[in-house]
């Protein structure tokens, strides 16, 4: 997007400095990457800079509101509530889809959020094989918030420890050996000490929780959650027997399961912004729109854009038996904003944001880049493709 840069980006670039790349990550963590990872990285110029960060702090602001539990209440499905909800979501991340105002002017577009982590510790390993291989100039960075690799790590160590001892700290994941991000659950036992343990793996005794480790049994005293609730339900049978996770359990969550369904789209048609398009509650539309070709219909709660319907008929909206699970979100049209040797890719941006204090304001730290040349943005979703794939950006302050 910074044109002087992506023409050196395009003249340094070979097929074996790429192939040096993808082995970096394969060294790393042998057969952990089960993703397309892009050939490049997004040079995201000063101008859109802004416009993202000014995007995030109007999200944060509906988030930070006194009320926002409140209006957030019917996004719990009782059966999912979990006790203990803590005070503040540590780890919020906002998607945006760059695309292109009236005036041809690159902007960000809100499309998803999330009070879930995302990898948030593979994204420093990503961003330094990418220095490593290829010529990024220094005054890009895709660290925020006056932070670099070192100081983000100690940060999110921080956060995710909570001052427990790691050993008495787990990821906690269903099946982790068999998601394909498990490589982020890798760097993350590298960077904090803690283990990833299965859901299957929990004892519990009275009101509190333990795992093996080494041959011992180990009191669990926080959990760095990355179980979605809702799609545990779903493999219950084929897992069997394990604990019951929304029990009142001795332990912290961070972030709480909670917050996956607060900060979601279920927050879409709270927002009212130049950047935030136009989102409809299903089960709350008394007219539906004539140009239903404008829109995309989204189930509220799915994982990696799955059940989304791009091209909307009538038929798609009368045939919901769920509507109170659904939402009708005015649809974006992707910039070809990444030129590539071939035709140009769509950019889609993660902003991750981490909330320390409740006292102090969430701050933006690091980010995610999806490239794609198809209808869906998406790693799972291009495969066949090239040029395509997990990135990160690297930002003009």
């Amino acid at each position: 997007m910074i044109p002087e840069i992506r023409d050196r980006f395009l003249a340094q670039f070979t097929p074996e400095r790429y192939a040096a790349f993808l082995e970096g990550l394969e060294t790393a963590y042998p057969g952990a990457v089960e993703f397309r990872v892009a050939e490049t990285p997004v040079f995201i110029p000063l101008a859109l800079t802004k416009k993202i960060l000014e995007a995030g702090t109007e999200v944060l602001n509906l988030i930070r509101r006194s009320d926002f539990r409140e209006i957030t209440a019917l996004a719990l499905p009782p059966a999912l509530k979990v006790p203990g909800e803590e005070g503040h979501c540590p780890f919020i991340a906002l998607d945006f889809a760059i695309c292109r105002d009236a005036q041809g002017e690159l902007i960000p577009k809100l499309i998803e959020l999330q009070g879930f982590p995302t990898l948030l510790a593979f994204q420093t390993l990503l961003a330094t094989l990418y220095r490593k291989h290829f010529r990024i100039p220094e005054k890009l960075n895709n660290y925020m918030s006056g932070l670099e690799e070192t100081s983000y790590l100690e940060l999110l160590r921080r956060i995710i420890l909570g001052g427990h001892d790691p050993a008495e700290v787990v990821l906690l994941e269903v099946n982790p050996q068999e998601q394909k991000t498990r490589i982020d659950f890798y760097c993350t036992e590298s960077v904090t000490g803690i283990r990833t343990v299965n859901v299957t793996e929990l004892i519990g005794e009275g009101h509190r929780l333990f795992y093996m480790r080494d041959g011992l049994k180990i009191p669990v005293r926080r959990i760095y959650n990355r179980v979605i609730f809702d799609d545990l339900t779903r493999q219950q049978k084929q897992l069997g027997p394990m604990v019951d996770l929304t029990a009142s359990w001795e332990v912290e969550w961070v972030p709480h399961p909670n917050w996956f369904f607060r900060i979601s789209k279920y927050t879409l048609p709270f927002l009212q912004s130049a950047y935030v398009p136009t989102t409809y509650f299903l089960k709350q539309m008394e007219i539906v729109p004539r140009d239903l070709e404008n829109y995309v219909l989204k189930p509220l709660f799915s994982f990696a854009g799955q059940g989304v319907i791009l091209d909307v008929t009538r038929e798609d909206i009368d045939g919901i038996k769920n509507p109170d699970g659904w939402i009708l979100q005015q649809k974006v049209v992707y910039a070809d904003a990444v030129r590539t040797p071939a035709v140009p890719a769509k950019c889609e941006i993660r902003m991750i944001y981490f909330w320390e204090d409740p006292k102090e304001e969430p701050i933006p730290v690091n980010n995610l880049a999806r490239l794609s040349k198809g209808k869906m943005i998406g790693v799972r979703y291009n495969e066949d493709q090239d040029w395509v794939g997990g990135s990160i950006c690297f930002f003009e302050h």
